[in-house]
């Protein structure tokens, strides 16, 4: 049995002026399940899941082991509107359309995002297309890289199916043959694997496909400093500057200050005193995990130590579930 889909990729968006979305929690395995398995359970991609467990093995985090499980996220800055992708953060957001005596919403979902020499545009566009079952003729650019792999025989044409790298729904957006696709290799999601384009779990793109009407906005941005609030206290998350941006060889404490300074000058006289020694030590170590940065705040190995864990008791997703079809539990 596939492990059912988790649902809290979904959540309310902050009423009260807060930034963040979702809660960490841990777990504690059977030991059945690799890493990857819990990640894709919580729509999480291999880079959250790892940098929340560092010394994990991923294929055997062994049974009765605490595994973090990071989700939570500080919110891009705004505008909340259609679809927003950060690239470092290797994350989509989606803020659909309000409904009436409804609360606001927002769907996030982990990416796999492009390769070095690759990069993916940054800017504003829209989704123009839907696809369902799509073909893929490979461009010849990239047909010349797996010559120069030694992968001669790299196909020039992929039919519609589980074995196409374009998955089985793909949102073509404005930018030149950059889409946000499935793919039929899901255990990348969260890797950087992609030639532009951006992968999602199946069961994602399945979500996604008919909720995104053609037109909606698409803002991609670099964006590896974020800064939030919840509760008054101020948070800040880091990820690793991807190569081929702007800034991405500037130093990252120098990003995090201004980001910081930025923070304060637009919401004047809301924002604690801030604890600095603690502000470099979660650039140092590229924490992606929202930490509290406001002096008196609790450190984050405390916040930690104090959430109840949770079993994990779902079956592994298996060798069967790395295509590009939805687990069954989810089509």
């Amino acid at each position: 049995m596939w492990p059912p889909l988790a649902h809290g990729a979904t959540y309310a968006l902050p009423t009260d002026g807060s930034t963040l979305i979702g809660r960490l929690q841990v777990v504690i395995p059977d030991g059945r399940s690799t890493l990857l398995d819990i990640a894709r359970h919580y729509d999480l991609g291999y880079d959250e899941i790892t940098a929340a467990n560092p010394g994990v093995s991923i294929w055997l985090p062994g049974a009765g082991r605490r595994i973090v499980v990071p989700t939570e996220f500080v919110l891009p800055p705004r505008p909340w509107t259609g679809i927003v992708i950060n690239i470092p953060q290797r994350r989509l957001y989606y803020f659909p359309r309000r409904k009436a005596n409804e609360p606001a919403t927002v769907v996030t979902f982990p990416l796999g995002i492009s390769r070095p020499g690759w990069s993916t545009p940054l800017g504003e566009t829209r989704i123009t297309a839907k696809y369902k079952d799509p073909s893929w003729w490979v461009p010849k650019s990239i047909q010349e890289e797996h010559r120069q792999q030694g992968d001669a025989n790299f196909p020039t044409y992929f039919p519609p199916g589980p074995g196409n790298p374009m998955g089985m729904l793909a949102l073509q957006t404005g930018f030149a043959q950059i889409y946000v696709h499935g793919t039929n290799r899901p255990w990348g999601v969260g890797m950087r694997v992609s030639h532009g384009c951006l992968h999602l779990y199946p069961e994602n793109a399945a979500y996604l496909f008919p909720h995104v009407p053609v037109g909606t906005p698409v803002r991609i941005i670099d964006e590896p400093v974020l800064v939030g609030m919840r509760g008054g206290a101020l948070y800040l998350s880091v990820s690793e500057p991807v190569e081929g941006y702007p800034g991405d060889k500037d130093s990252m404490l120098i990003r995090a200050l201004d980001a910081l300074v930025q923070y304060k000058a637009r919401h004047k006289g809301a924002v604690p005193k801030i604890d600095w020694r603690r502000v470099r030590e979660v650039v140092e170590a590229r924490q992606i995990l929202p930490v509290p940065v406001s002096v008196g705040s609790p450190d984050l190995q405390r916040a930690l130590a104090g959430i109840r864990p949770q079993p994990y008791r779902y079956a592994p997703y298996g060798i069967d579930a790395n295509d590009a079809a939805p687990p069954t539990s989810v089509r």
